[in-house]
């Protein structure tokens, strides 16, 4: 696997490439050509050129990344007898629960660990909030902790002061299993692998980074970090959250993306923002994390949002299904707040998409082999 984590690391880095653009690669070469990664690094600039239809700068890009692999060949080697593991998205140990939540425009394409592996594959929750939370808030997440690994949950942890590190104590000090989701690169965690490694030799703790093992800590990672936590985690738990912030905006954008939040029932006389998210979709739940009653009632009250446009591609493909749609059937089905004009425009702008003309009438479909290879990789 060294050798080929050395083309991991360069195909997973790429300056300026987003998630999608090197997913839809790999889908490529892996999925319809079925070559290695080694195998597609090796191809001329011609076959780069007209059978992926990638750019010159795009080229330039990867000729540059082949000319890091000596490098990068003894990176991966260190790693390796540093008891770091690499898992790219094409290895079936790569996280079936991550796939299928983020799908192929933000699933990471390769995973930096240490520790046991296995977790990855449990039943998992993450427990999320302020770094600032209050006393209730804290207790909340102690007690959801300690139920989830009553029930052998995993506990998702991004390691942040507050919330994060309250759900990562808790899962320890209840004997439970944790993923702790780093905000940097797994070889700058040195004090962590000191504090925890009687958890991680035991089997209890996974470290993941998706990051450059180098990658020292910044406020963009911490930003960044978050959608991992939330495509690790099968349910999602709000403490607390602000109204602004990393726990506001990835509750958001997970509503966006359909996902089922649950949100703490704040008391009358606190002051944060549970009672937004509950407003705009998310579901309340009480100090064991049960479902309020009321919680119907108070979702027909929800606050509609128009999405912002980079969190509703992955709806978007979704929805097609083999299917070849117009907007107003994509509008009614996804129940978006926008207009047929402006989700048009949209459509147009969207590479996986095609227009199909039926009479005077525009109708969008996935491009040739789009959906396939989709649910070849991201299931």
């Amino acid at each position: 696997m060294t050798k080929e984590a050395t083309y991991w690391i360069a195909l997973a880095h790429l300056p300026k490439w987003g998630y999608l653009k090197i997913n839809n690669l790999i889908i490529k070469f892996f999925h319809e050509e079925k070559i290695s990664i080694e195998d597609f690094f090796n191809l001329p600039e011609s076959i780069w050129s007209d059978k992926y239809q990638l750019t010159p700068q795009d080229i330039s890009d990867l000729q540059k990344a082949k000319s890091e692999l000596p490098n990068n060949a003894f990176f991966a080697e260190n790693l390796s007898s540093q008891g770091f593991e690499l898992i790219p998205i094409t290895s079936p140990e790569y996280s079936k629960t991550l796939k299928q939540n983020l799908k192929a425009a933000h699933s990471p394409a390769l995973l930096y660990i240490k520790g046991n592996k296995k977790i990855l594959y449990e039943k998992s929750i993450a427990i999320v909030g302020s770094r600032d939370a209050g006393k209730n808030s804290l207790e909340f997440t102690d007690n959801i902790a300690k139920l989830a690994s009553k029930d052998f949950k995993v506990i998702v942890s991004g390691f942040a002061k507050g919330v994060d590190k309250q759900a990562l104590d808790s899962a320890i000090k209840y004997t439970g299993q944790s993923i702790i989701v780093l905000p940097q690169g797994i070889t700058t965690f040195s004090s962590g692998f000191k504090k925890y490694y009687r958890q991680i030799v035991d089997g209890n703790i996974l470290v993941l980074s998706v990051f450059h093992p180098k990658a020292v800590w910044s406020a963009g990672l911490a930003m960044a970090r978050n959608p991992v936590i939330y495509g690790l985690a099968d349910e999602i738990f709000v403490a607390e959250s602000s109204q602004k912030g990393g726990t506001w905006s990835g509750v958001v954008d997970g509503l966006r993306k359909g996902r089922k939040i649950y949100v703490r029932q704040p008391e009358p006389n606190e002051k944060n923002a549970n009672n937004l998210l509950i407003q705009k979709g998310a579901i309340p739940v009480d100090f064991n994390g049960v479902e309020n009653p009321n919680s119907e009632q108070m979702a027909t009250t929800s606050i509609v949002n128009k999405p912002s446009m980079d969190t509703i591609e992955d709806r978007i493909l979704k929805v097609f299904n083999g299917k070849t749609l117009s907007a107003k059937e994509i509008l009614e089905k996804l129940k978006l707040d926008l207009t047929t004009k402006e989700l048009t425009i949209y459509l147009q702008k969207m590479e996986t998409i095609q227009t199909v003309k039926k009479g005077q009438k525009n109708y969008y479909t996935l491009k040739s082999n789009q959906q396939e290879q989709q649910t070849k990789l991201f299931g």
